[in-house]
Parts: structure tokens; sequence; C-alpha cells
């Protein structure tokens, strides 16, 4: 494509994007986005850092040309970026419009850059030339992301569970799911239980802004009246940080510290991590060693060697329970409420907390 064709499709580009073009807030795309396909225009690199769970990415610019298209606007003009820019799309027009097409649901797309700007804005015009009603998220996803923040600061509905190493957490959120209550699964959305232990048999983690964004996905789908349940956490679960506004809010929330027999727990632990091999265990014994001290780490790694899995566990939450009394109730404002669980089912456990937030509600 010469430079002259180039810009008469810029001129006329602009003319029929500014009769047809839809800008919606945050709030309304997203909404919308439930029933129609949401199509990332950004480059992948970006796309992979962080999206709009459920997006799709044709990227408008690849990562190279994304560069070189950057570089002429700081170095050189804006116009000189725009040249090169439909220099690049010219060519491949007809494969971005194709592509588009096969997603589209009853001929409708809803379309993001990274500010609402050129890139959705012209790539939106092309899907609007082949049929395609489309809307453009205002703002684009800085907007999302600063939507994302607000939206977890307003949480006023969460209620905290908390208690030692291996006493079940995880498993009695579950069961709240299955009775219908609201779970955020944070360790399940960042592929990881929270401990040196909490990647084996995981998948690998996102990154900590596509956490972040699958944690409001979630939340979105939940009602806000209602209680949301969810773990007590650090403010990292692995290499993945928790948004500052839900942190905030969860030291906010009701507590429920649950209590459970050590020898439970104990069970418990070597039912999660007991088909690992030694050499997997023994690994991440090792990365304590700095908070444990050399002697204890050297015996738990010979315990494990010795196929004593259980005196290993066993010593290991001797660690574990310092870290937790000295961290339990930290940042929490609200007293944590102690429930005493004698049961090892985590159904007739989640029971039991439920007529704790029922008496607390409603009592």
């Amino acid at each position: 494509m010469s430079v002259c064709e180039a810009n008469f499709i810029a001129l006329h580009l602009d003319l029929i994007y500014y009769c047809q073009m839809q800008r919606v807030a945050v709030e309304s795309f997203l909404a919308t986005g439930k029933d129609r396909r949401i199509i990332d225009v950004r480059s992948p690199a970006e796309f992979t850092r962080g999206h709009i769970p459920g997006a799709i990415n044709i990227p408008i610019f690849n990562n190279l040309e994304r560069a070189r298209v950057g570089t002429a606007y700081k170095q050189r003009s804006r116009a000189e970026a725009i040249s090169i820019g439909l220099e690049i799309v010219g060519p491949k027009m007809k494969l971005l419009a194709e592509e588009a097409k096969k997603h589209a649901v009853d001929g409708r797309l809803q379309v993001y850059c990274w500010r609402g700007g050129m890139r959705s804005e012209k790539m939106a015009w092309l899907f609007e030339l082949v049929g395609l009603q489309t809307e453009v998220l205002a703002g684009g996803y800085k907007a999302y992301r600063h939507y994302l923040h607000r939206y977890l600061a307003g949480l006023n509905n969460l209620v905290v569970l908390q208690g030692p190493t291996g006493s079940g957490k995880t498993q009695i959120l579950h069961a709240l799911a299955a009775r219908g209550e609201q779970v955020l699964d944070l360790e399940g959305l960042a592929h990881h239980k929270g401990s040196a232990f909490g990647g084996l048999g995981e998948a690998p983690q996102p990154t900590t802004q596509q956490f972040q964004n699958d944690i409001l996905a979630t939340l979105l789908t939940f009602d806000p009246g209602r209680p949301i349940w969810v773990e007590s956490e650090s403010v990292t679960i692995g290499r993945v940080y928790l948004p500052e506004a839900l942190w905030q809010q969860m030291n906010k929330a009701m507590v429920l510290a649950i209590a459970v027999p050590r020898q439970a727990r104990v069970q418990h632990i070597l039912a999660q991590y007991g088909n690992f091999s030694p050499d997997e265990l023994t690994a991440r014994i090792r990365q304590l060693q700095q908070k444990m001290g050399g002697a204890a780490v050297k015996k738990a790694v010979a315990w494990v060697e010795q196929g004593d899995l259980a005196s290993a566990v066993d010593l290991l939450l001797t660690y574990y329970d310092k870290s937790y009394a000295h961290s339990a109730g930290k940042y929490k404002i609200q007293q944590p409420r102690t429930v005493a669980l004698t049961s090892s089912d985590a159904g007739e456990n989640a029971e039991v907390l439920l007529a704790q937030v029922m008496e607390q509600h409603y009592g």
C-alpha cells in the first residue's frame, strides 16, 4: 500500500468512524460482554500481561510492529507514527476483518485497546465496514483497571475464613460453594496454595494483573448484598499480589478463625501432599532454611527421605504455627471469632460456620 492510499483510507476511516462508533462506559461494556465477544486489539505482549477475562486477542500490531510505531511517535511525530501504522495494517485488513467475523455473536462485537484510542477506534471502523455492530470501551483497558480498584474498594459483605496451616479451609470453602454460598477462591485463581509447598501440582501462576482481573470477573457474578466468603491471605500468594483495595476490605471484614486438632491437621496435610516425591518435598523444605533454621530443616528432610512424612509435617507445623500466631490478627480490624471444629467432614464444618454467620447478621 502506498502512502497516498494509506492517507485516503485514513480520511475515510475518520469520516465513517465518527458516524457509527459507539463508545460505552466500563460498567455497560462488562454487562453487555456477557452476551458478546470481547476483542482485545492490543499487542500479544500487552494481552499476556493482563486482559479482560474472556477477551480474544486480535492484535492490530504484533509486538515488534507496536514497538516500531511507538518509537516513531516518541522520536518523530504523531503523523509519522500514523503513516507507519497504516502501512503495517493495510495489507492485513482483510485477515483482521475475517478473524473478527469468526468471533462475532449475532453480528456484534466489543473492542478495547489501552486507552480506547486509535487502535480500538480504527479496528472498530474496520469491523463496522464488514457489517459488524461494534462497541468500543471508553477509556480502554486503563479504564477497566481503574474500575477494578473502585469496585473492590466498595465490597462490604466479605466473610474471612482464617485458620492455621492444615485446617482444611479450602475444602470448607468448596463445601460452602456447593451449598450455594458465594466463595471467592483466591488460591484457586492464583494457582497456588500460599505456602512454600503451594505450587506443587498447580498450573503456572498467572500474572498479577490477570489474577486481579480474574478476581473481578468472579465477583461480578455475585450478589454484593449477600455474604462473600474468602480465605485469609497475605498480600501475596506465591508470586502474585492481591489488589490493595481487596486486601484492605478483607482486613475490615468479619473474621471466623477455625480451630482444628493438630493431629487432624497433620492427616489433612498428608492427604494433600503425601503423593509428591521426596525430591519435590525436600526441595521446598530447604527453601525454609532461613526461617526455620538449618537444624530443623535437616531433621525434616531426613524424615521425608526415611518415609516418615507424619513426623516431618508435625515439625513443619511448629514453624507454621509460630508464623500464624504472629500474623493472624496483625492487620484485622475486627476481633476474629474463634470457632472450634471437631469434625473431619468439610460439609459439617461448613454448616457450623454458616450458623455463625447467620447469628452474626440475624441473631
